[in-house]
């Protein structure tokens, strides 16, 4: 039995296309006013396991529990509770950005004059107001993104399911965005968020999935799985002859070094010794010590190796 205050439990889950297994034995739940951050390389199983929670995919094994109903037989109820915002832009371009939160409306059954009263709060929610008669082409992608997620809280959802939200924005309009999640946040509303920007993750989620090759690596708050899985400061060297470095006799004042382009990383539970030999002996390559963050763990779990859509 699914605990009461769970509002989305998925167990076991698995996923298979031809002989490629997409999601392999995945389970994983988010409760009341919680954010559940997903993360991974392309093709770890991201997508598909946001589209077996919405119903679009049927696992092949697994049960899926949102909102006390079972998905995919009670998909369509469950769909009528959950906000949804994809990878991709789905607002209508004929419609102004006040006629785009009307019609969803309707796709819910709401009516006209609930809708009317939700719409000037949505644009608000969204710093949109000013835009209300404006069409999607004329705003900029920070402000679609934020359309899309002003429109997917018309039915006002306990339950968002948000996909890669702020790719393709820039710094000031992924910033933006972040302030208005974490408005939702604070109001109680939970968010299951698939993303690739490891500063977004550890900025909103209060828990981690980390999938490879559609299996679950790792699970915890980002703070405790950077503490458990990495050491706690870096020190990265780059400069002419920097790589020569990771396997240089200061490779013994690190627990261990990783080379990326001609960038040599230091993991180390002290970073001053590495740091007064680099100083003395290599004078001339830059350095940067920081401590270890979720883009490390990423990368420590995951691998460097670049992977490709599809």
């Amino acid at each position: 039995m699914t605990t009461p205050d769970l509002l989305l439990d998925a167990r076991h889950l698995s996923k298979r296309y031809g002989d490629t297994v997409v999601v392999r034995d995945l389970s994983f739940h988010i409760g009341a006013g919680e954010c559940l951050g997903v993360i991974g390389p392309n093709g770890a199983g991201k997508t598909t396991t946001i589209r077996m929670c919405l119903g679009l995919t049927v696992p092949d094994s697994g049960e899926i529990r949102a909102l006390g109903l079972s998905m995919p037989r009670d998909a369509l109820a469950i769909k009528a509770q959950l906000g949804v915002v994809s990878q991709f832009d789905s607002l209508d371009p004929d419609f102004t950005c006040e006629e785009n939160l009307q019609v969803y409306g309707r796709y819910f059954g709401m009516k006209e004059r609930d809708i009317r009263a939700r719409i000037p709060q949505l644009l608000e929610f969204a710093a949109l107001t000013h835009k209300a008669a404006a069409k999607p082409s004329e705003l900029s992608g920070g402000m679609r993104r934020r359309l899309s997620l002003a429109r997917s809280l018309v039915n006002d959802p306990r339950l968002l399911l948000l996909d890669e939200p702020t790719t393709g924005l820039d710094p000031q309009a992924r910033h933006l965005m972040w302030e208005r999640l974490q408005v939702l946040l604070q109001q109680g509303k939970s968010i299951l968020l698939t993303t690739h920007f490891m500063d977004e993750a550890e900025r909103l989620c209060s828990r981690l999935i980390v999938l490879d090759h559609g299996r679950k690596i790792a699970e915890g708050r980002p703070r405790d799985l950077i503490a458990e899985h990495l050491e706690p400061d870096v020190v990265e060297a780059y400069g002419n002859g920097s790589v020569s470095l990771a396997n240089s006799p200061l490779k013994s004042l690190a627990a261990r070094t990783e080379v990326s382009g001609e960038t040599v990383f230091f993991y180390t539970h002290d970073a001053k010794p590495l740091l007064d030999r680099l100083s003395v002996e290599h004078p001339r390559l830059r350095t940067l010590h920081r401590p270890a963050n979720l883009e490390d763990l990423f990368l420590k779990l995951t691998g460097r190796q670049i992977r490709e859509e599809g």
